[in-house]
């Protein structure tokens, strides 16, 4: 039986779930959960994550949620299959990957997903952004793809010359991130740019990104 993903396409947190399962050329069925109608709080969907938060997965008897722990569920019970995305036979190589992972999950993610929320969220919620969370954020993500840039001079991805979760979870938000007047804290950064069309030009990227249809505003 395919595994099934609970959530919405426009999601990041489910994105990443997605891409993880195209790369890993998985079978699976996506789930629609309207969070514009909080189906997501409702007690159906709450038996399955407690926090109301998508993605949920099913496999079997088994129930997943926090997306990055989906992701890693994935990638070992798929180790074989598709992408490599824990370099698993390397134990050495394998540290790597979680140590970059960590990077992303504490010191990235909080800081694209503040800018994130103020410019889609809040909008959407009839409220103007922010600006001083926006530019305080702005600040924390450019120290970020700081080290970035200087790791990316040394190795084609973050966590050595493969493609691994360690860049895969940085993808949904970097592409909303994009399409913001901010695209530049990428961009002109070299290491950080090629690093960035590398990871959007992947033939799973392009399978998800249709569904990441939420334009932010341009604060």
């Amino acid at each position: 039986m395919a595994m099934k993903v609970y959530g919405d396409e426009m999601s990041a947190s489910v994105a990443r779930v997605l891409l993880c399962l195209h790369e890993k050329n998985t079978e699976f069925e996506l789930v629609p959960v309207n969070l514009f109608a909080c189906h997501h709080k409702l007690p159906s969907f709450l038996s399955m994550n407690p926090f109301g938060q998508v993605p949920a997965l099913q496999d079997d008897d088994l129930t997943l949620f926090e997306s990055r722990a989906i992701t890693a569920y994935i990638a070992e019970k798929h180790r074989d299959k598709g992408t490599d995305l824990t370099r698993h036979e390397n134990s050495k190589e394998a540290a790597i990957v979680k140590l970059w992972s960590e990077v992303e999950a504490h010191h990235f993610n909080p800081a694209i997903f503040a800018v994130i929320h103020q410019l889609i969220v809040v909008p959407l919620q009839g409220e103007s952004p922010d600006a001083a969370i926006v530019e305080k954020n702005l600040e924390k993500l450019g120290k970020v793809l700081d080290v970035y840039e200087e790791r990316l001079g040394k190795t084609k991805y973050l966590a050595g010359d493969t493609y691994t979760l360690a860049d895969l979870h940085h993808v949904p938000y970097t592409y909303y991130f994009m399409k913001t007047s901010h695209a530049g804290l990428i961009n002109d950064r070299p290491n950080v740019k090629a690093w960035w069309e590398d990871l959007c030009s992947r033939p799973a990227f392009l399978k998800v990104s249709p569904g990441l249809t939420v334009t932010p505003t341009t604060n």
